[in-house]
């Protein structure tokens, strides 16, 4: 028949409208990118470039914070709806490329969906209006921090999506603007640089920026009554501090040992990798420390508390900076590369104690060595941790990879000799800065600067249920769990700093 086409035409179209209207309808559901250790976190189809965050804080640390959230990314895929990650705040409104979209709840995500679908490899603007809130820490395992005088963020593993909307996975690392209007007598400071404090009224209005991509478990922001004390590093590096005002003086004794172990890190890796540094010390309980990107949060009562010998202190200290490399310059690529991160501080921890303090790192690894089947048989292996227990995320911060991962690195530097590991740590931050990196990377990086084919050796050490004999010490001796220790358990022993 002569309109056969035409009514073809018209079936297809009438088809396609029928798929895209049962799209928009079908109901929302939570993604993720499928991270063995939180499935559920980040989600596919873009890469975000860029974080705009904007925070108004009311003078008090119980109430929620009126934020914006403007995300700027790239789709790679098609996209008739974008999830991003977030579960605790009330949404007020989306904007999609500056137009109205609806949204919805799904599970720890919310769920938009544009007015026209977004086509792969184009460029998105996503804002959302919502409110940041508070709650005790009891209720949660990070997000704000409550302090004696206002907030501070953790959002290590997975909880910057409990502050604000995301694609909260450290494979997806972005540039950060940080706005935060608080009252007059507050001072707010977060990662980055300065970028103007603009006074209206009875409020000011302070704006930080990054000049290196961030994850967003990194982001800092303090709200409180404190001093910004400021210093130089090497290189003219600027530093600043944040401290309770009242706290001042007492603790500056600490603050100034920070640019010689900047120094000092400097000798062993090579240049710090940021614009800036300083520590974040919060009046606050928290039960660790904490690496955000150039401004490491602390608890104030870590240096305060006299039962702290001070060559511990110091070496914590070291041990959130050494993170400045080894985790924030160079990211783990999933939540199981942690090992990377965490035997690496733990690893220039204990030997700032070492060369600093008389605390020799072959008795503490022969120690680690002599326990480390049981956090195997506990934590699983260094980079196959067991999921973290229920109700408690951060339990995968277990000792099989705090210092289980750095007697991984001290049989490693047994295995291949001193200098070829020195080459390889200086070669690992330098070649993998501000980007991600996996275990397979490691792997291959030493085997090629070692010169020799090293997957065997790994396999056993970071894969194994037993720990492997130690090259050099055949005496040395694992002792055999008499039975696992629960997560939870093993968790409590963990280093203070993440």
């Amino acid at each position: 028949m002569p309109h056969t086409p035409r009514r073809k035409a018209l079936a297809l179209l009438a088809s396609a409208c029928a798929v895209c209207l049962l799209a928009a309808s079908a109901p929302a559901e939570p993604l993720g990118i499928g991270d063995r250790l939180f499935p559920h976190l980040g989600n596919p189809g873009y890469d975000v470039a860029s974080y705009d965050l904007s925070f108004t804080y009311p003078g008090s640390n119980s109430e929620p914070l009126q934020a914006v959230t403007t995300i700027d990314a790239w789709t790679t895929a098609d996209l008739d709806r974008v999830n991003l990650d977030f579960a605790h705040g009330k949404v007020q409104s989306v904007e999609v490329d500056g137009e109205p979209a609806a949204f919805a709840t799904a599970g720890e995500d919310l769920v938009v969906t544009p007015d026209e679908p977004l086509p792969d490899g184009s460029w998105m603007r996503i804002t959302v209006r919502h409110t940041s809130d508070p709650v005790p820490a009891e209720d949660r395992d990070g997000g704000w921090v409550r302090t004696a005088d206002g907030l501070a963020m953790a959002n290590q593993a997975d909880a910057a999506h409990l502050v604000f909307p995301c694609n909260d996975h450290p494979s997806d690392k972005a540039m950060f603007t940080i706005r935060v209007t608080a009252p007059n007598g507050y001072t707010a400071v977060a990662n980055g640089l300065a970028a103007g404090a603009d006074r209206s009224g009875r409020t000011t209005t302070w704006t930080y920026r990054t000049q290196h991509p961030m994850a967003t478990e990194l982001a800092q922001v303090s709200i409180g009554r404190s001093t910004v004390v400021r210093r130089t590093g090497p290189h003219g590096l600027p530093l600043r501090d944040v401290v309770p005002t009242k706290d001042r003086e007492r603790l500056e004794p600490w603050l100034e040992k920070t640019p010689e172990q900047i120094a000092w890190m400097e000798r062993k890796v090579g240049r710090y990798p940021f614009e800036t540094y300083g520590l974040l010390m919060a009046d606050v309980s928290t039960g660790f420390e904490l690496e955000t990107q150039t401004l490491s949060l602390f608890e104030m009562g870590l240096f305060t508390e006299p039962a702290y010998p001070a060559w511990y202190v110091e070496s914590i200290m070291v041990h959130e900076l050494a993170h400045q490399w080894f985790g924030d310059s160079v990211s783990p690529r999933t939540w199981s590369d942690l090992w990377l991160n965490e035997g690496h501080a733990t690893w220039y921890e204990a030997l700032y104690a070492e060369e600093t303090a008389n605390r020799p790192l072959k008795a503490r690894m022969k120690a680690a060595y002599g326990a480390s089947d049981r956090w195997r048989a506990a934590g699983g292996p260094p980079a196959a941790p067991k999921a973290p227990d229920p109700g408690h995320k951060i339990s995968i911060f277990r000792p099989n990879v705090y210092d289980g991962s750095a007697l991984v690195l001290y049989a490693l530097r047994q295995e291949i000799g001193r200098p070829a590991f020195e080459r390889l740590q200086r070669a690992w931050v330098s070649r993998h800065a501000d980007g991600v990196a996996t275990t397979e990377d490691f792997v291959s990086l030493a085997s090629k600067i070692a010169g020799r084919d090293l997957r065997g050796f790994f396999q056993d050490w970071l894969y194994g249920e037993k720990t492997p004999p130690m090259p050099g010490h055949p005496d040395w001796e694992a002792v055999a769990p008499v039975k696992a220790a629960t997560g939870s358990t093993a968790a409590a022993t963990a280093e203070q700093g993440r």
